[in-house]
Protein backbone atom coordinates (compact mmCIF):
# COMPACT_ATOMS: atom_id res chain seq x y z
CA UNK A 1 0.00 0.00 0.00
CA UNK A 2 1.37 3.19 -1.26
CA UNK A 3 1.47 5.57 1.96
CA UNK A 4 -0.63 8.25 1.27
CA UNK A 5 -3.68 7.76 -0.67
CA UNK A 6 -6.00 10.50 -2.08
CA UNK A 7 -9.90 10.94 -1.55
CA UNK A 8 -10.63 13.40 -3.75
CA UNK A 9 -9.11 15.31 -6.87
CA UNK A 10 -6.71 17.69 -4.99
CA UNK A 11 -3.44 18.99 -5.57
CA UNK A 12 -1.00 19.71 -2.89
CA UNK A 13 2.00 21.78 -4.69
CA UNK A 14 2.32 24.64 -4.11
CA UNK A 15 0.34 24.95 -0.92
CA UNK A 16 1.36 26.11 2.62
CA UNK A 17 1.33 22.90 4.53
CA UNK A 18 0.75 22.39 8.22
CA UNK A 19 2.00 19.15 9.86
CA UNK A 20 1.66 18.13 13.96
CA UNK A 21 4.05 16.26 15.57
CA UNK A 22 2.56 14.12 18.70
CA UNK A 23 4.10 15.48 21.55
CA UNK A 24 3.48 16.79 25.20
CA UNK A 25 0.06 18.35 25.33
CA UNK A 26 -0.98 16.93 21.92
CA UNK A 27 -0.95 21.37 21.51
CA UNK A 28 -0.05 20.72 17.87
CA UNK A 29 -3.03 18.39 17.06
CA UNK A 30 -5.25 21.00 18.72
CA UNK A 31 -3.71 23.89 17.04
CA UNK A 32 -4.63 21.81 13.55
CA UNK A 33 -8.15 21.54 14.50
CA UNK A 34 -8.43 24.88 14.79
CA UNK A 35 -6.94 25.53 11.33
CA UNK A 36 -9.08 22.55 9.73
CA UNK A 37 -12.50 23.72 11.66
CA UNK A 38 -11.64 27.32 11.04
CA UNK A 39 -10.95 26.95 7.22
CA UNK A 40 -13.23 24.51 6.39
CA UNK A 41 -10.79 22.42 5.22
CA UNK A 42 -12.16 18.65 4.21
CA UNK A 43 -10.51 15.54 4.34
CA UNK A 44 -8.75 15.23 0.63
CA UNK A 45 -6.81 12.12 1.29
CA UNK A 46 -5.77 9.42 3.93
CA UNK A 47 -2.26 8.05 4.73
CA UNK A 48 -1.15 4.15 5.58
CA UNK A 49 -1.45 3.84 9.26
CA UNK A 50 0.70 0.73 9.19
CA UNK A 51 2.90 2.89 11.16
CA UNK A 52 0.81 4.25 13.89
CA UNK A 53 -1.47 3.08 16.95
CA UNK A 54 -4.71 1.91 15.49
CA UNK A 55 -7.53 3.62 16.32
CA UNK A 56 -10.90 4.93 14.22
CA UNK A 57 -13.88 7.10 14.93
CA UNK A 58 -16.97 8.73 13.88
CA UNK A 59 -15.99 11.57 10.83
CA UNK A 60 -16.08 15.16 12.80
CA UNK A 61 -19.52 16.28 10.33
CA UNK A 62 -21.03 13.32 10.98
CA UNK A 63 -21.04 12.02 7.73
CA UNK A 64 -20.25 8.37 6.38
CA UNK A 65 -16.39 8.40 6.46
CA UNK A 66 -14.66 6.97 9.81
CA UNK A 67 -11.81 9.50 10.73
CA UNK A 68 -8.56 7.45 10.85
CA UNK A 69 -5.22 7.95 12.41
CA UNK A 70 -3.43 10.50 10.01
CA UNK A 71 -5.35 11.74 7.21
CA UNK A 72 -4.62 15.42 5.16
CA UNK A 73 -7.42 18.01 5.18
CA UNK A 74 -7.45 20.57 2.09
CA UNK A 75 -9.38 22.99 -0.07
CA UNK A 76 -8.56 23.86 -3.40
CA UNK A 77 -10.38 27.92 -2.25
CA UNK A 78 -7.47 27.56 0.98
CA UNK A 79 -3.72 28.16 0.08
CA UNK A 80 -3.52 26.36 3.44
CA UNK A 81 -3.47 22.29 3.94
CA UNK A 82 -3.02 20.38 7.31
CA UNK A 83 -2.07 16.86 8.13
CA UNK A 84 -3.89 15.88 11.35
CA UNK A 85 -2.22 12.63 13.55
CA UNK A 86 -4.77 11.04 15.61
CA UNK A 87 -2.49 8.40 17.32
CA UNK A 88 1.00 8.35 17.86
CA UNK A 89 3.90 6.02 15.93
CA UNK A 90 4.66 2.68 17.43
CA UNK A 91 7.85 2.31 18.56
CA UNK A 92 9.90 -0.04 16.35
CA UNK A 93 8.64 2.27 13.80
CA UNK A 94 9.45 5.61 14.18
CA UNK A 95 12.23 5.85 11.69
CA UNK A 96 10.33 4.55 9.02
CA UNK A 97 7.63 7.15 9.69
CA UNK A 98 9.58 10.13 9.94
CA UNK A 99 11.20 9.16 6.23
CA UNK A 100 8.04 7.89 4.28
CA UNK A 101 6.35 11.77 6.15
CA UNK A 102 9.18 13.57 4.34
CA UNK A 103 9.04 11.63 1.56
CA UNK A 104 5.79 12.15 1.18
CA UNK A 105 6.24 16.14 1.51
CA UNK A 106 9.27 16.46 -0.70
CA UNK A 107 7.42 14.45 -3.42
CA UNK A 108 4.04 16.83 -3.35
CA UNK A 109 5.76 20.12 -3.51
CA UNK A 110 4.74 22.59 -1.53
CA UNK A 111 5.14 26.21 -0.76
CA UNK A 112 6.15 26.03 2.86
CA UNK A 113 6.03 23.81 5.49
CA UNK A 114 5.31 24.34 9.32
CA UNK A 115 5.44 21.86 11.84
CA UNK A 116 4.10 21.73 15.44
CA UNK A 117 4.62 20.55 18.76
CA UNK A 118 5.09 21.08 22.09
CA UNK A 119 7.92 21.37 24.77
CA UNK A 120 7.94 20.79 28.46
CA UNK A 121 7.12 23.75 30.11
CA UNK A 122 8.79 22.60 33.23
CA UNK A 123 12.34 22.12 31.16
CA UNK A 124 12.77 25.78 30.36
CA UNK A 125 16.15 28.11 30.96
CA UNK A 126 15.38 31.54 32.44
CA UNK A 127 15.01 33.23 28.92
CA UNK A 128 12.88 30.70 27.59
CA UNK A 129 10.22 31.85 30.24
CA UNK A 130 9.84 35.29 28.23
CA UNK A 131 7.77 33.80 25.67
CA UNK A 132 6.00 30.79 25.22
CA UNK A 133 6.61 30.45 21.41
CA UNK A 134 9.84 29.22 20.29
CA UNK A 135 10.76 27.74 16.62
CA UNK A 136 13.56 25.65 14.68
CA UNK A 137 14.61 26.35 11.17
CA UNK A 138 16.47 22.74 10.57
CA UNK A 139 19.64 23.11 8.56
CA UNK A 140 18.96 21.21 5.27
CA UNK A 141 16.12 23.92 4.89
CA UNK A 142 16.60 27.08 2.55
CA UNK A 143 16.77 30.48 3.71
CA UNK A 144 12.65 31.78 4.55
CA UNK A 145 13.52 35.36 3.03
CA UNK A 146 11.30 35.96 -0.31
CA UNK A 147 9.24 32.53 0.95
CA UNK A 148 5.52 32.08 2.85
CA UNK A 149 7.39 32.06 6.32
CA UNK A 150 9.90 35.07 5.65
CA UNK A 151 7.03 37.01 7.86
CA UNK A 152 8.49 34.77 10.54
CA UNK A 153 11.96 37.39 11.53
CA UNK A 154 10.02 39.91 12.27
CA UNK A 155 8.10 38.62 14.76
CA UNK A 156 9.52 38.75 18.82
CA UNK A 157 9.76 34.72 18.46
CA UNK A 158 13.65 33.84 19.35
CA UNK A 159 15.14 29.97 18.10
CA UNK A 160 14.84 26.93 20.15
CA UNK A 161 17.55 25.77 22.22
CA UNK A 162 18.16 23.11 24.66
CA UNK A 163 18.07 22.98 27.99
CA UNK A 164 19.30 19.65 28.77
CA UNK A 165 23.09 20.21 28.75
CA UNK A 166 23.76 16.37 28.48
CA UNK A 167 21.65 16.18 25.07
CA UNK A 168 23.00 19.04 23.48
CA UNK A 169 25.19 18.51 20.37
CA UNK A 170 28.69 19.75 20.20
CA UNK A 171 28.06 22.24 17.50
CA UNK A 172 23.90 22.79 18.60
CA UNK A 173 23.84 26.10 16.68
CA UNK A 174 24.61 24.62 13.49
CA UNK A 175 23.16 20.99 13.77
CA UNK A 176 19.36 22.38 13.85
CA UNK A 177 18.17 19.49 16.30
CA UNK A 178 18.49 19.99 19.62
CA UNK A 179 16.86 17.84 22.53
CA UNK A 180 13.13 18.89 22.61
CA UNK A 181 12.08 17.74 26.15
CA UNK A 182 8.35 16.17 25.51
CA UNK A 183 9.33 16.74 21.73
CA UNK A 184 7.55 13.29 21.18
CA UNK A 185 9.57 12.62 17.08
CA UNK A 186 9.88 16.09 16.61
CA UNK A 187 13.92 15.72 16.55
CA UNK A 188 14.02 12.98 14.61
CA UNK A 189 11.95 14.15 11.94
CA UNK A 190 14.03 17.44 11.94
CA UNK A 191 17.09 15.89 11.78
CA UNK A 192 15.57 13.21 8.94
CA UNK A 193 15.40 15.83 6.96
CA UNK A 194 18.07 15.36 3.86
CA UNK A 195 20.46 17.84 2.57
CA UNK A 196 18.52 17.89 -0.87
CA UNK A 197 16.15 19.47 1.05
CA UNK A 198 14.59 22.66 -1.30
CA UNK A 199 11.52 23.22 0.82
CA UNK A 200 11.50 26.21 2.80
CA UNK A 201 10.66 24.58 6.58
CA UNK A 202 10.33 25.83 10.18
CA UNK A 203 9.21 24.05 12.99
CA UNK A 204 6.97 26.20 15.75
CA UNK A 205 7.53 24.86 19.74
CA UNK A 206 5.18 25.74 22.17
CA UNK A 207 5.71 25.76 26.05
CA UNK A 208 3.23 23.76 27.44
CA UNK A 209 2.10 21.36 30.48
CA UNK A 210 -0.66 18.72 30.27
CA UNK A 211 -3.93 20.19 31.33
CA UNK A 212 -6.49 21.90 29.14
CA UNK A 213 -4.67 22.80 26.51
CA UNK A 214 -7.27 24.79 24.74
CA UNK A 215 -5.63 27.95 25.29
CA UNK A 216 -2.50 26.73 24.04
CA UNK A 217 -3.97 25.64 20.86
CA UNK A 218 -5.19 29.37 19.90
CA UNK A 219 -2.22 30.75 20.77
CA UNK A 220 -0.01 28.17 18.53
CA UNK A 221 -2.44 28.55 15.97
CA UNK A 222 -2.42 32.41 16.14
CA UNK A 223 1.36 32.18 15.51
CA UNK A 224 1.56 29.81 12.71
CA UNK A 225 -0.98 32.35 10.75
CA UNK A 226 0.52 35.36 11.69
CA UNK A 227 3.43 33.92 10.44
CA UNK A 228 1.48 33.16 7.15
CA UNK A 229 -0.83 36.36 7.28
CA UNK A 230 -3.75 34.32 6.90
CA UNK A 231 -6.62 36.40 7.60
CA UNK A 232 -8.36 34.58 10.64
CA UNK A 233 -10.69 37.50 13.09
CA UNK A 234 -11.76 34.22 15.24
CA UNK A 235 -10.79 30.64 15.67
CA UNK A 236 -13.78 28.24 15.41
CA UNK A 237 -13.35 25.29 17.56
CA UNK A 238 -14.56 21.68 16.40
CA UNK A 239 -17.67 20.37 17.42
CA UNK A 240 -16.04 16.97 18.84
CA UNK A 241 -14.17 19.82 21.15
CA UNK A 242 -17.27 19.97 23.26
CA UNK A 243 -18.18 16.25 23.96
CA UNK A 244 -15.45 15.20 26.57
CA UNK A 245 -12.06 16.15 24.99
CA UNK A 246 -10.83 17.00 28.45
CA UNK A 247 -13.02 15.12 30.70
CA UNK A 248 -16.95 15.64 31.77
CA UNK A 249 -17.17 18.50 34.26
CA UNK A 250 -17.29 17.50 38.09
CA UNK A 251 -20.61 17.36 39.76
CA UNK A 252 -20.22 20.69 41.58
CA UNK A 253 -22.47 19.54 44.56
CA UNK A 254 -18.94 17.54 45.23
CA UNK A 255 -18.10 21.42 46.64
CA UNK A 256 -21.08 22.17 48.82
Amino acid sequence: MAFYRPTTDYKLAGKILLVPIVSVANVGQLAADLFISTLGLRRVGVFDPRHLVPVVGASEDGGSDLTLPLELFGSNSSNIAVVQQRSPVLKIFKQDFADALLEFISTSCPSAVIFLAGVDMSNRTDSQMLTPTTYIRPLSSPALTSTPLTSLSALPIPPYSSPVPQFVHPDQDLSGDPFIPGGGLTRRILSSIPDSWKIPTVCLLQYVMEGDNRSDAHLLAAVAAKILNANVTSWIQPTTWGHGLFGSPHDQTLYG
